[in-house]
């Protein structure tokens, strides 16, 4: 575990992002959480990248406070990222826990952390059992419920007028998610002829790419981050089949440098944000960003980025006081941040309620492959589980 307010760039350090030496009246201690081992780890980087990026357009506070990040990498292990935990809460007792990018360590850690009336702010992972009758007062989401992104990729393929459609993701609990999300919006559209839940990290898809050639699907949805889709979309490229690809979190901005060309056109990747998006906040983002950095920021970044926003609106909506913990969960669902992707607003089970839209592959003025935002599919989406969970405010 690192005890910084920066990873990596050193003009985060010079903007005045120092570490406190310890919590205190006039600090913040966020203990920062991410997967950054292994192919999965550039969805980590990119994310707490964004993170510290939003804290330095804060003037390297937050709510006005001081601020000390520790960070630790989880190793997409659950009873690696339940130690870090133990260690924030009971050690390092933190006002915060930021992160989490896989929803099997979110699922490891969740009880720990709101059972101790900590503040838990994902910046990507949202498993369908916390969205739904396991909510929390102590858990805000600022990127999706599972369900949306897959469930928006469904809406699109709708639109497209697909018929029949192969999916598969990996076997966890947002794989799963991926498939209940989609197949919720397409079944009664369409025909899932197939699906495979396949090994988390797995290298070679070649048996699944011979399922989906012989399945006689007019498409294929794909849920496999980081390293994986990379893997699979390079493989599936090479066999010639051409079925139109759905992706979730698969194509995006953290696999498409190492995809390259083999993306261009004919694939997509709905979300709620893309590069291009239109919003001062945003503009201001990409340009510091790659300037700091020194690549294109992805969705996860994008997610990372507002956490620190809602975070600081919640802090200053208090004056500080972070004893002050049912101030700041009603100033956390209020979300009164200037948010990257423009308007915010929370559902009554603290995922987000919003747009979203097709993410499709071009190359940029410099010819990079990134995303550009497309048409809106699904306009205030809402995730199908905020029904359950007793939480009404």
């Amino acid at each position: 575990m690192r005890k910084l307010i920066s990873a990596v760039a050193g003009s985060l350090a010079a903007a005045g992002l120092i570490a406190a030496s310890a919590a205190a009246a006039d600090s913040v201690k966020i203990g920062y959480m991410a997967t950054f081992s292994g192919p999965p780890g550039v969805l980590g980087e990119h994310n707490r990248d964004g993170f510290l990026l939003g804290i330095e357009h804060l003037g390297g506070t937050l709510g006005g406070l001081e601020v000390e990040v520790l960070e630790a990498d989880d190793q997409l292990q659950p009873d690696i990222g339940k130690q870090i935990i133990d260690r924030y809460l009971q050690s390092d007792r933190v006002d915060f826990v930021v992160g989490i990018i896989f929803s099997n360590v979110m699922m490891a850690v969740y009880e720990d952390v709101v059972g101790s009336e900590t503040f838990l702010i994902s910046t990507n992972a949202g498993p369908s059992p916390v969205a739904g009758e396991s909510c929390s007062e102590y858990f805000f989401a600022t990127s999706w419920q599972n369900d949306q992104l897959h469930g928006s990729a469904a809406l699109q393929a709708v639109n497209d007028g697909v018929e029949s459609v192969f999916l598969i993701a990996p076997n966890y609990q947002a794989g799963r998610d991926a498939m209940t999300g989609f197949k919720r919006e397409f079944e009664g559209n369409g025909q899932v002829v197939g699906e495979i839940l396949t090994q988390i990290n797995q290298p070679d898809y070649s048996a699944e790419i011979a399922q989906i050639a012989a399945s006689g699907a007019e498409a294929v949805f794909v849920f496999l981050p980081g390293g994986m889709g990379v893997n699979f979309i390079k493989q599936y490229a090479s066999s010639g089949i051409g079925l139109p690809l759905y992706s979730g979190s698969t194509v995006d901005g953290t696999t498409l440098p190492a995809i390259g060309a083999e993306m261009m056109g004919g694939y997509s990747s709905p979300n709620f944000w893309a590069p291009d998006m239109d919003t001062p906040v945003n503009q201001r983002f990409m340009a510091d960003f790659e300037e700091t950095y020194g690549y294109i920021p992805s969705v996860y970044a994008a997610q990372g980025y507002d956490a620190a926003g809602l975070i600081d609106s919640a802090i200053r909506a208090v004056d500080g006081d972070l004893s002050d913990k049912e101030g700041l969960r009603d100033a956390l669902r209020q979300a009164d941040f200037d948010s990257i992707r423009g308007d915010f607003r929370f559902g009554n089970n603290h995922f987000p309620v919003q747009d979203w839209y097709a993410g499709n592959v071009v190359s940029d003025d410099e010819g990079r492959a990134t995303i550009t935002l497309g048409d809106l599919v699904a306009e205030d989406y809402q995730d199908a589980y905020h029904q359950d969970c007793p939480m009404q405010w």
